[in-house]
């Protein structure tokens, strides 16, 4: 379990720094936009200042969600649950925790839950 914390940890670090640079980028965005006259619905740039806000905010957004998923597995690490379906409460594979180890549901039960086309 120590190395499954050592790669989390890792890997919200690594959340975190990322964070921080696209609240940077998104920070500058906005000082930029607010410093000009440029009205977006006229303005030909406006448009392109409009998306880099757009796609600043949604890929902080992302990040948001995957600092909490990895939280929430260091959480589950500290008390004793990683690794254990939250939905059945059988073990979650190794292999399912090494590609995902935020995993919360093992795979039968995430499969029983996936819609079938």
């Amino acid at each position: 379990m120590d190395r499954v914390r050592e790669l989390l940890e890792a890997e919200r670090d690594e959340a975190v720094r990322r964070l921080a640079g696209l609240t940077g980028q998104f920070d500058e965005v906005v000082a930029a936009s607010r410093d000009t006259n440029a009205d977006d619905e006229h303005d030909p740039e406006g448009a392109t200042i409009a998306f880099e806000r757009s796609q600043l905010a949604a890929l902080g957004a992302q990040v948001r969600e995957r600092l909490a998923e990895v939280d929430a597995a260091l959480e589950r690490l500290a008390a004793g649950t990683y690794g254990v379906c939250e939905v059945c409460g059988q073990p979650i594979a190794e292999g399912r925790l090494e590609v995902r180890p935020t995993a919360r549901t093992c795979v039968g039960c995430i499969s029983a839950r996936a819609p079938r086309s």
